[in-house]
């Protein structure tokens, strides 16, 4: 469709207030925003008072921590964001990403296990880019979808994450699971038993604290563990163990890092356990956008290295 530029209400609207939404969009606060923008805290203020007369709605409410996006801000930043990706290209002439001179805050959305696997190795690859910026929020394979959706994040991973129509993806890696175990405190040599593994009492990683995907393999075979406390993270986990004689079944690309960093000892399960695939996830408008190639690129190329090496 043909947008009709010499209308009055597409001259009337400053196309500079547009760079404020994408601003407001990316740093949640208006005195972030600010800051990236380099212009006062009373500007942004005054241009979000005159995005929500153009646009007819409220676009952002006021959060303890900043900002809170509505509906249709984020059903604007779907179509805003790559048209600003497209006129910044054409004014620059620049159609390519160059990490050596830009400056962007790439933002992944991650459990901590796959931040305990991937964050080392992303710093590592930025660390003479200084410009680039990698941030991780916490994220969970129900919730990446709709924070690409609501602009919180750039990519999103994680096994098997939710998505619709509108979102594309990547597989990165294959994943398993891996017990974990303090030596000094627990007397217990690989192959590890099935009777050893019930012997000793178990750290749970859960969200909901009742159950994992261990307790249904065992109920399946008409057992159960001795359970003796949970936790949501898969670090604090791993940090537990240093001082509790207590096994703890993670993925496995988690457990090789914390068994390194703490000296813990891992091991293959006693009990078959299911393998998965650890996925990219982004919003289609961001597939050809020249800095969002260069991280995903940068994300998958790390993991394909790490595989090359371990099979080698």
């Amino acid at each position: 469709m043909m947008i009709d530029i010499y209308g009055s209400e597409f001259r009337k609207a400053d196309l500079n207030l547009l760079v404020v939404f994408a601003a407001l969009m990316r740093e949640r606060s208006v005195t972030r925003a600010a800051t990236a923008l380099h212009l006062s805290q009373g500007a942004v203020s005054a241009a979000l008072g005159r995005l929500r007369r153009l646009f007819d709605d409220e676009l952002f409410t006021r959060t303890r921590t900043g900002v809170e996006s509505t509906r249709r801000a984020v059903e604007l930043a779907r179509r805003i964001e790559p048209a600003l990706g497209l006129i910044g290209q054409a004014v620059t002439g620049r159609d390519r990403f160059d990490p050596a001179t830009a400056r962007r805050t790439f933002t992944l959305g991650m459990s901590d296990d796959l931040e305990a696997a991937l964050l080392p190795r992303l710093l590592t690859a930025t660390a003479g880019l200084d410009g680039i910026r990698v941030a991780v929020r916490q994220a969970n394979r129900n919730s990446v979808a709709d924070m690409l959706d609501r602009g919180e994040i750039d990519l999103g991973i994680a096994a098997a994450p939710a998505h619709g129509p509108d979102h594309r993806t990547q597989d990165l890696f294959r994943s398993g699971y891996t017990c974990l175990f303090n030596p000094r405190l627990l007397p217990l040599t690989a192959p590890l038993g099935l009777d050893d593994y019930l012997a000793h009492p178990h750290l749970l990683i859960s969200y909901d604290g009742r159950r994992g995907i261990v307790d249904d393999l065992l109920d399946a075979r008409g057992l159960t563990r001795r359970v003796v406390a949970s936790t949501t993270h898969f670090a604090g986990a791993a940090l537990h163990l240093t001082t509790l004689p207590a096994l703890a079944t993670i993925p496995t690309h988690a457990a090789t890092v914390y068994a390194d960093a703490l000296s813990l000892t891992a091991v293959e399960p006693p009990l078959p356990m299911p393998e998965y695939t650890v996925t990219a996830l982004w919003h289609t408008t961001m597939t050809d956008d020249p800095a969002h190639t260069w991280l995903r690129h940068l994300v998958g190329e790390h993991h394909a290295t790490a595989a090359r090496l371990r099979d080698a």
